[in-house]
């Protein structure tokens, strides 16, 4: 289990347990403030983040490690993600009640542009109020030109947007808004979100790997290397002599998007925890 399972859900998943997405949490003020600017100018400060992580590289080794091991200690407390494979998307939707499709701040940063990538998910009386949040930000951001209004979404839509998302090679993430409160869900690819750049590129960790990890079963793969396309993380590799796929499991996050793209099932999940070599990987 991730540390988030022992601080904020008792030894469990911690992004399946309904405390964390608790109107509770959401009356903090210092919590909804940071919401409103983070949904309200977000955009723009990411834009400035992609210059910093390059000029990170610049600096001594040692330099860089305590800025990263900071920027890892602050992002744990303000906005942390986690992968999670579709299923855990699924269980998430069996007990939110408000899912409303918004603009992927990401993706506004990178691309310029709106695109629907993310979705704020809560539940009870946090639903009410995270949308009022919302709803007060700039409707040019949040809404395209076809869409008046923020989408709300009935857990099946929500479930098959996800779904299309896979498709497309998005791997899935839930993220904190001052942990340990639970506002958001996205589907992420390393082209345009800077959250999976900054981690996996250039190692400045917002977000732990899955609760899972991927494993190739050489008697139903083919060698077609569809999985190797898929894969966010450059975790599946492919052996010339057997001709078969394989998954490093110290670069696999768990996602599971290479279960989509392989269309004879040679491919699964099976609990990180169960597999020793990387149960403590992160």
């Amino acid at each position: 289990m991730c540390e988030f399972c022992h601080q904020h859900g008792e030894g469990k998943k911690w992004y399946l347990q309904a405390k964390n997405y608790s109107a509770d949490l959401l009356s903090d003020v210092k919590r909804r403030k940071m919401i409103a600017e983070f949904f309200g100018s977000g955009s723009e400060e990411l834009g400035r983040t992609e210059e910093q992580l390059a000029k990170l590289h610049a600096a001594p080794p040692f330099v860089q490690g305590m800025i990263k091991r900071a920027v890892t200690r602050r992002m744990k407390k303000q906005h942390f993600g986690q992968v999670l494979p579709l299923e855990d998307i699924k269980e998430i939707f069996s007990f939110t009640d408000s899912i409303t499709r918004v603009a992927c701040i990401c993706r506004h940063a990178k691309l310029g542009r709106e695109a629907r990538y993310c979705y704020g998910v809560t539940m009870g009386p946090a639903a009410d109020a995270f949308n009022e949040i919302l709803g007060g930000l700039d409707s040019s951001f949040l809404s395209g030109p076809d869409t008046p209004e923020n989408e709300r979404l009935t857990p099946d839509q929500a479930l098959e947007a996800f779904r299309e998302h896979e498709k497309e090679g998005c791997c899935h993430t839930v993220w904190t808004f001052v942990t340990p409160f639970i506002g958001g869900l996205c589907n992420c690819d390393r082209a345009d979100c800077l959250a999976m750049q900054s981690t996996v590129v250039h190692d400045v960790k917002v977000m732990f790997r899955a609760e899972y990890v991927a494993s190739a079963n050489p008697d139903l793969c083919t060698g077609c290397r569809a999985c190797m396309r898929a894969c966010q993380f450059g975790a599946l590799g492919f052996s010339a002599a057997n001709k078969k796929a394989y998954v490093d499991q110290r670069a696999c996050y768990g996602c599971g998007i290479c279960r989509t793209a392989c269309t004879k099932g040679a491919l699964s999940l099976l609990p990180r925890a169960d597999v020793p070599a990387v149960a403590g990987v992160w």
